[in-house]
Formats: structure tokens, C-alpha cells, sequence
């Protein structure tokens, strides 16, 4: 059982930043693969950031250049600094974990609240 807990989240004027953390239990990158999504009000969960299974990186489109996923394998942490903020950005984001072979083993994490408002 794989458990990831979010923290970092808040309320952040347009132009601002954040960065959110996911603590995990213990070291499972070698076997997981990890990312964040985010779900808007009456919107569907989207993918922001992960790290993909050759471990580079990869973003949306709407994030790319402003957002950044990193992990630190010490901490058994990854985070995502976000840059730029802008309001389209509120959302719920969620921490995921992903099995690498097994595809239909994913982990997600409570989620933290990310309003962009003036």
C-alpha cells in the first residue's frame, strides 16, 4: 500500500508562486512512476506534470515553462514549484503514483487546494 500526503496548497494572487509537496511511504520511486494532476470545479481530472517511466519529464501544455515537478529520493518527496500563477490554475491537485509494470496499480493522495484570486 502506497500512501502520498500533499501539503503546500493555499490562496496565491495571479502572478504568484507555490510549491506543493507529496510525501510518500518510503522509497518507491524505483517502482512507481509519479505526477500531479489537478481537478477544477465541474471539470475533469487533468494531468499537470509527471515524470514519465524513462524518467524525464513531461508537463500540459498549459503549465509548461511556469510549472516544474522535481522529486528528492532522500526525502521520499516529489514536488511541483509553480510559477506564474494565474487564475485558471485554482484547482484541487492531487499527488499520483503510478506502477510501473503494473499499470493498474495507481496511488492518489487526498489533494490540496490551490485558489489563484486577487
Amino acid at each position: 500500500q502506497v500512501q502520498l500526503v500533499e501539503s503546500g496548497g493555499g490562496l496565491m494572487q495571479p502572478g504568484g508562486s507555490l510549491r506543493l509537496s507529496c510525501s510518500t511511504s518510503g522509497s518507491i520511486f524505483s517502482r512507481y512512476v509519479m505526477g500531479w494532476y489537478r481537478q477544477a470545479p465541474g471539470q475533469q481530472r487533468e494531468l499537470v506534470a509527471t515524470f514519465t517511466s524513462a524518467d524525464t519529464t513531461n508537463y500540459a501544455a498549459s503549465v509548461k515553462g511556469r510549472f516544474t515537478i522535481s522529486r528528492d529520493s532522500a526525502k521520499n518527496a516529489v514536488y511541483l514549484q509553480m510559477n506564474t500563477l494565474k487564475p485558471e490554475d485554482t484547482a484541487v491537485y492531487y499527488c499520483n503514483a503510478q506502477h510501473r509494470v503494473f499499470v493498474g496499480q495507481s496511488y492518489w493522495g487526498q489533494g490540496t487546494q490551490v485558489t489563484v484570486s486577487s
